[in-house]
């Protein structure tokens, strides 16, 4: 195979980097609930929209005209790790004592170096591959799947390794953070950028993609983008928690998808991985607009089949469907949506219009879903002393998400245009 070392070291690469994500983001909301913490899980998924709204464009900025990307990468993963690991160190000490303060600030201190290093590792790989003569569009996407093998390798772990509601999953991730800083350095140099272009900071950040919402198709565009990337983090926030709490009803305490709630949700990336090879089909035979509809109607089942389940047989089944149908939620939307920016806007602010919807789903949209989810949790569930009572506060919190995400969807159908029946290329406003 053609360049089969560099496809090897950016597997490697591209495993690691997910792996760090994977080793916390779906267990860390049990380990908080253990800790009694539970009314706090929120804030720990809401920080990481909160520092994508701007760390990412300043470290990019970085990378693209002082320090080699490669090199931003590796110190990136370098004070995500440290930071990681100290956080770690602290909650194994406090035990049972940990305090919301100094766990919350270290974790916060990670994430704010991690988060970067997911669009810095895409840009490495597209150097590297580019470098070599390979098609970073035809040529990534195979290599970035073992990304998201890094992450369900990672989850497995935290879960088969007793991680899962432990604070020692913060330091396995810590660890293979610091493994990445010292592999990245061995990734093919990136180029700095020797440009004189415009040094003003609304076209060094980004920001001049905001014009966009001039144009109202692409307003409501990016509306409804915010409006469904509250759902994002939901079940990464709640879903080891919620199937966790089962341990507490005699008849389903030792089933299995209440003692490993990770290895269930795994089925949730796994449905994921498969689910993008089936959109460039339906993209061709149901257009963007209905690719995007069948996401919004699938995370209505996504909850909907949480709040109907159990861990016991058959509601265990429900539980496996809203994991499978999450891939259909995630990829759908993501990945059409991206294509929509793609050819909707002017090439000159196509990458920041990228930004922007990143922005829309993944920043602002992910913030206001975990806060707000939190405070519905908090209210049907964490309301509630007894085992039984919560479990039936966790079933009424899965029905609100599921009418919210119905709600949504609904409202995308009657105000968003077939952008097949309007003219093709939108110009900047």
């Amino acid at each position: 195979m053609k360049n089969l070392n560099l496809r090897i070291r950016l597997v490697v690469m591209l495993f690691l980097e997910f792996a760090v994500w994977g080793a916390y983001l779906t267990s860390m909301g049990g380990y908080l609930a253990k800790v009694g913490m539970g009314e706090q899980i929120g804030w720990f998924y809401a920080v990481q929209g909160i520092v994508s709204l701007f760390m990412p464009a300043l470290i990019g900025v970085v990378a693209d005209r002082w320090i080699q990307a490669q090199r931003v990468l590796s110190l990136s993963h370098l004070l995500a790790g440290a930071f990681m690991i100290a956080a770690g160190c602290y909650a194994i000490n406090a035990g049972d004592a940990v305090q919301f303060g100094p766990l919350f600030t270290l974790y916060t201190l990670s994430v704010a170096f991690f988060m970067p290093t997911i669009g810095l590792s895409n840009s490495v790989g597209f150097n590297a591959l580019t470098k070599v003569g390979m098609d970073p569009v035809t040529d990534f996407p195979p290599l970035r799947v073992f990304g998201t093998v890094g992450f369900i390798c990672a989850m497995l772990t935290s879960d088969f390794g007793g991680l899962q509601h432990a604070p020692t999953q913060f330091l396995f991730s810590g660890a293979l953070s610091l493994v990445l800083a010292c592999y990245a350095l061995s990734m093919p140099k990136c180029p700095t950028s020797d440009v004189k272009g415009s040094n003003s900071l609304v076209d060094i950040l980004g920001l001049r993609a905001f014009t966009l919402f001039k144009i109202p198709r692409m307003a409501i565009f990016f509306i409804f983008s915010m409006l469904l990337g509250v759902s994002l983090q939901i079940t990464n926030g709640f879903a080891n928690p919620f199937l966790s709490a089962f341990q507490g009803i005699a008849e389903y305490a030792d089933t299995f998808a209440a003692q490993h709630a990770n290895a269930l949700i795994s089925i949730s990336q796994m449905s994921e991985t498969l689910c993008i090879l089936l959109i460039p089909f339906c993209m061709k035979r149901f257009g963007i607009k209905n690719v995007m509809m069948i996401s919004m109607v699938a995370w209505v089942f996504r909850f909907g089949f949480f709040g109907l389940g159990n861990p016991g047989m058959p509601g265990v089944t429900l539980f496996v469907l809203s994991c499978i149908v999450y891939g259909v939620a995630f990829d759908f939307f993501n990945v059409s949506g991206a294509l929509y920016v793609e050819t909707q806007v002017d090439e000159s602010i196509r990458s920041s219009a990228q930004g922007l919807f990143m922005v829309m789903t993944n920043g602002i949209g992910a913030t206001i879903g975990t806060l707000s989810a939190q405070a519905v949790v908090n209210h049907f569930v964490y309301s509630q002393t007894e085992p039984a009572a919560q479990i039936a506060g966790w079933q009424s919190a899965w029905y609100t998400f599921a009418v919210y995400a119905l709600v949504v969807a609904v409202a995308f159908y009657l105000i968003f245009k077939d952008p097949r029946k309007e003219q093709p290329q939108l110009k900047t406003a």
